[in-house]
């Protein structure tokens, strides 16, 4: 990894007071502060599921932590031995294959290791292993391991390109400082994370529960005021609707501009429905007020891998004409409330009644009239559907802090790494 040579003092812009009179940071290779940097086995074990080791690769390597779930293949002990790598408590895992980069701590965890990660066993009298990992972690790192990748459809980061990657070291107390803030950073985003997901688990099973199961006639959980109001009404989505639904505009995206209207396509719709505005495009072709999205209305992917995505437009989101891979449906306030119906679009009902409707020769698809005729289980009045729609909401609005909580950290991590670690060019 060869750096370009100036008068640039080699310090990063940002340090800690305690260090700011310790001088330039060093260049070592990280093959100089390491026992051994090699990759896992290049055979298939023989696996056992009843044994107790897990075979693992560089897809196994998930924000910094070895992921094993029911997928992951067994190997008997013996096997273990067989095929063993030298890992311990001073080893970084690095994924060299597919997933280029993600890394993981070694904490102990029986694995054998497949020839799509590489273990990298820190001398830790040289240098500070979580300081290494963050190393790793940096932009100047990972822009010299991708223009350093071999193979033409599937790419490989070389052992020999990871044992020449150039490290900047300050002193072993501003190792340990620089990696214990970046650390406490991390465990921070964890712990946002792990609420993220608890909400999100919380909320799937609250669904489970509002809207009734396949077979039934009443939720299993109901709001106190509501339990004796019957049972819910079966209907189709048609019957609930103002208007039959309708086809966006056949047209291609254009280059955003303030002077033409603001194109949405199924690419700007985000997994749980919300508007992706960073990459927002127009459209050059005249329409009318009709061709908007008004509040309340609901858009449906209609093709493709994404068929049966949905949108609910927000008044928040901007004035949006939809394009024509999508659907609209507006439901008829009287009959249904349109926040109830986005909800049970993210259920596994109707996500079950997609993947049914969808199965075609060639690609996947949905048209209108399918869509009408998408049956609906509904109660029996229009305060039930909001309050169920409020509660919902609500889950939502939570899960959505959390998730802007941890990208706010995650942004602010960024750009302290870049600081905080000399750049590359000097």
């Amino acid at each position: 990894m060869k750096t370009k040579k100036t008068n640039k003092p080699l310090v990063p812009a940002l340090r800690f007071p305690e260090f700011k009179e310790d001088g330039e940071w060093e260049e070592k290779r990280l093959e100089k502060l390491c026992f051994k940097i090699s990759d896992g086995i290049h055979s298939t074990p023989k696996y056992d599921d009843s044994g107790e080791y897990y075979f693992v690769n560089g897809n196994n390597l998930v924000n910094g932590i070895i992921v094993i779930n029911e997928s992951t293949k067994k190997v008997s002990k013996e096997e273990f031995e067989k095929h063993k790598r030298e890992l311990g408590g001073n080893t970084i895992l690095l994924s060299i294959n597919g997933t280029i980069g993600n890394l993981s701590e070694y904490s102990g965890e029986k694995v054998v290791l497949g020839k799509s990660a590489c273990y990298i066993n820190v001398n830790e009298d040289k240098v500070e292993k979580k300081f290494i990992l963050y190393c790793l972690k940096t932009e100047v790192v990972r822009k010299y391991f991708y223009a350093e990748l071999t193979g033409s459809t599937i790419k490989n980061l070389s052992l020999k390109t990871i044992k020449n990657t150039t490290i900047k070291l300050p002193s072993p107390k501003e190792q340990q400082k620089i990696a214990d803030c970046l650390y406490s950073l991390d465990q921070l985003m964890g712990v946002h994370e792990a609420r993220l997901e608890r909400l999100q688990n919380h909320k799937k099973g609250l669904m489970q529960q509002l809207f009734p199961q396949e077979g039934e006639k009443v939720p299993r959980l109901r709001f106190p005021e509501f339990k004796g109001d019957g049972e819910w009404e079966r209907k189709t989505l048609d019957e609930c609707l103002q208007q039959k639904p309708e086809y966006g505009m056949n047209a291609p995206a254009v280059p955003y501009s303030a002077s033409l209207p603001t194109y949405l396509r199924i690419t700007d719709i985000s997994e749980d429905g919300h508007y992706l505005s960073d990459k927002k495009v127009s459209v050059d072709k005249e329409v009318t007020e009709e061709n908007y999205l008004q509040d309340g209305d609901i858009v449906l992917a209609r093709t493709g891998a994404s068929v049966g995505k949905s949108y609910k437009y927000r008044p928040k989101d901007g004035k949006l004409v939809f394009a024509g891979f999508l659907i609209r449906v507006r439901p008829d306030k009287t009959k249904l409330n349109s926040e109830l119906l986005f909800q049970y679009l993210a259920t596994g009902q109707y996500w079950k009644w997609v993947g049914f409707t969808s199965m075609r020769s060639g690609q996947p698809g949905i048209n209108g009239k399918e869509y009408s005729s998408m049956p609906l289980s509904l109660p029996p009045t229009l305060a039930e559907q909001q309050k169920i729609a409020n509660c919902l909401s609500s889950l939502d609005t939570l899960i959505a802090a959390e998730a802007q909580k941890i990208g706010a950290l995650g942004k602010h991590k960024k750009g302290l790494m870049q600081q905080l670690f000399p750049e590359i060019n000097r």
